[in-house]
């Protein structure tokens, strides 16, 4: 039996690739949400901005952790329930709600206990019983969240929730606040991957986004030239373990509790940054995060479909398990494959052939 997990520095989503020249920045690396992170801004009140990001994403990863048995998110889990005094909390898990209603559940934060099953919040990973995914599919669903008319939050006995798919898009979210407020029109975030870039690089260039090669991790499928936009990847090299011969990933179809097998082998959500006059809540950068683990599991057809839809303003690249790149119209003179990769592009028109 051998059992393998993607190390830390591979698993990076998406990695932002160029220099800015003789500029030189502000810029901090730290570690926070399970995964390492980084910031630089150009301009602006750089340094205070800076730190308040890192403050910020510190702050959150004590708040969001479902494995800090003081965070919210586990007081919420052993029934303690959610006080109507966590309103950000409580309108996240609100968007959350939304982004399953609209992909039929193929994102769902009460996947917990799966994951759990799984041993992915542990590490120590298992394939899982077959009755024991029968005994906690039941209590998967947004329906088992239960909102109350004083602003609380409890969940059904048996129901707990995960916000790992959804909490550092959110976190890119608050970044582009800080950022605004700060005055700072140059910069790019890394939240492992969850990449935001705010304007353009301080030579008015686009900054540089590789989508990593899922079956080369130290390698590109692409490169995506962006401006004023959020780039999330979900993918199933990121975290994963192979026992007897077959990979288990840990993105979880909620409908059967094993890893999705839906022919794709990543998915990153592009969309445009919120704008200065966004709030504090949850914006593009949380649907971005959401949206990657639900087309990952819906797969390409179903992925398409619901772009097609119109019904939210993104785009995607799609990266195939037969060999191929897809590239949503949207960023069709954004992606440049790169040489060599070995994939066959492909340009989705919004508009069915």
């Amino acid at each position: 039996m051998r059992r393998l997990l993607a190390a830390a520095l591979c698993a990076a989503l998406i990695t932002g690739l160029s220099s800015c020249g003789q500029e030189e920045g502000t810029s901090a690396e730290f570690y926070a949400m399970d995964t390492n992170m980084s910031v630089t801004a150009y301009d602006g009140n750089a340094q205070n901005a800076v730190s308040a990001v890192r403050d910020e994403l510190y702050s959150l990863d004590l708040r969001l952790s479902r494995t800090r048995i003081d965070s919210a998110i586990s007081r919420l889990n052993t029934g303690v329930g959610l006080p109507a005094e966590e309103a950000d909390i409580s309108q996240l898990i609100t968007s959350a709600i939304e982004y399953s209603d609209a992909t039929d559940g193929a994102f769902d934060i009460t996947v917990a206990p799966l994951v759990s099953a799984w041993g992915f919040t542990t590490d120590h990973y298992q394939i899982p019983k077959q009755k024991e995914l029968e005994r906690l599919l039941p209590h998967v669903g947004s329906s088992h969240i239960l909102f109350g008319g004083d602003g609380t939050i409890t969940l059904d006995g048996g129901t707990k929730i995960d916000l790992g798919g959804i909490a550092k898009g959110y976190a890119s979210d608050l970044c582009e606040g800080i950022l605004s407020e700060s005055g700072v029109t140059s910069a790019m975030v890394s939240l492992g991957g969850n990449i935001y870039v705010r304007g353009s690089k301080p030579d008015g260039s686009d900054w540089r986004v590789g989508v990593q090669d899922p079956q080369k991790p130290s390698g590109f499928a692409g490169v995506l030239s962006l401006t004023d936009a959020y780039a999330v990847t979900s993918g199933g090299y990121q975290r994963y373990f192979e026992e007897n011969g077959k990979r288990y990933h840990h993105i979880l179809d909620p409908v059967t509790g094993y890893p999705a097998e839906s022919g794709l082998t990543s998915v990153t959500v592009v969309a445009p940054a919120n704008g200065d006059e966004y709030g504090d809540g949850p914006g593009h950068g949380t649907m971005c995060d959401a949206f990657s683990t639900a087309l990952f599991v819906m797969g390409e057809e179903k992925a398409v479909e619901f772009w097609r839809s119109g019904v939210y303003d993104f785009d995607l690249v799609m990266v195939t398990e037969d060999g191929r790149v897809l590239v949503t119209d949207g960023l069709a003179d954004k992606f440049q494959q790169e040489d060599g990769s070995g994939y066959a592009y492909e340009t989705v028109s919004g508009n069915p052939a």
